[in-house]
């Protein structure tokens, strides 16, 4: 059975929804666990998903 409203939620289209990743820099720390950095999305910031534009900046093309 469908649910009737499915949640209508804009994903970046830079990430697509995947807004942090991790990168192994190939280091290990002395515990013997891998030396990771995260690095977030620069367009949506990390949160993954983008933000509704007012009519008028879409007008504007700004």
């Amino acid at each position: 059975m469908m649910p009737e409203h499915a949640p209508n939620t804009r994903v970046c289209r830079e990430c697509d929804g995947f807004a942090t990743a991790t990168i192994s820099t190939g280091a290990r720390h002395r515990d013997g666990t891998r030396a990771t950095l995260t690095v977030a999305c620069p367009a949506c910031k990390g949160t993954g998903r983008t933000h509704r534009t007012t009519p008028a900046l879409q007008r504007a093309g700004r």
